[in-house]
């Protein structure tokens, strides 16, 4: 039988050699021309290569074409010399740095489509920041807020929120009140200002309007039981901060992206 190379030792054999050339992900993706998302997707074997980014793999790393689609490709057989880089002092483009204006401006916006719902408390207003920041970042890597989310056990829940919060009280941009939902005790938030909209560009409000969409109506268990299962929260230890880069690494129905980009070999 004729041995047939699949996607995934394809991604396996490419995550190999990039270790042992130590590269890291973000300097391959920038030597082969794909981006960072891209290359997370080739290694987990769920996008596939043309043969014009195989040749370029094969130059960056210094495998033959032949060896490496071959049954018998061993890393023994690659001759790993010194390390040349582009830019040895490449900034990781995943670290957040939090925009205070624009996240307050957003925490607003999403209070005025949701703040007359009566599930939305705190636990559902903080997974509806989580997922916009962290569909977005999916979707452009880029950051919406810079917001830094932590895993707690009721799921992941941004940092330093109370301290802005507070100051949004003081200036008389919301108001906070405890109810009751079902018997269970509530915090909830009412925006006593207009969010700015002309602050925020069209694909950032609609990442938002559809995490929206799609979340806003869930209780507070629901929404905090499927942020349970979302990669970036299950790879993460407790109390620690969520890594952004680990929203390359969804599955449906979670990812929100469309990695199949080019046909299969």
């Amino acid at each position: 039988m004729v041995f047939q190379i699949s996607q995934v030792q394809i991604g396996q054999r490419i995550m190999e050699l990039r270790k042992r050339k130590q590269f890291s992900q973000e300097d391959l993706s920038k030597l082969v021309g794909i981006s960072r998302s891209s290359l997370t997707q080739v290694e987990l074997g769920k996008r596939s290569l043309n043969i014009i980014e195989l040749q370029k793999f094969s130059q960056v790393l210094g495998f033959s074409l032949d060896n490496f689609m071959s049954e018998d490709f061993s890393l023994e057989d690659i001759q790993f010399s010194e390390i040349e880089k582009e830019d040895s002092t490449v900034e990781r483009i995943s670290i957040p740095f939090l925009e205070i204006g624009k996240f307050k401006n957003i925490l607003l916006y999403i209070l005025e489509r949701c703040a007359g719902k009566p599930n939305v408390g705190e636990t559902v207003l903080y997974k509806l920041l989580y997922f916009s920041d962290f569909n977005y970042y999916e979707l452009y890597e880029e950051h919406l807020t810079g917001a830094t989310y932590r895993k707690l056990p009721y799921g992941p829940v941004p940092q330093n929120l109370d301290v802005i919060i507070e100051n949004m009280i003081e200036n008389n941009q919301v108001q906070r009140f405890k109810t009751t939902y079902h018997g269970y005790p509530q915090t909830r938030y009412l925006p006593l200002e207009k969010s700015n909209l002309t602050q925020l560009k069209a694909s950032e409000k609609e990442v938002i309007d559809r995490v929206i969409e799609q979340m806003s109506d869930w209780s507070a268990s629901a929404v905090s039981n499927y942020s349970h299962k979302d990669i970036p929260w299950l790879a993460s230890k407790e109390g620690e901060d969520i890594n952004y880069e680990l929203a390359f690494y969804r599955e449906a129905p979670f990812s929100v992206r469309n990695y199949d980009e080019n046909v299969e070999l």
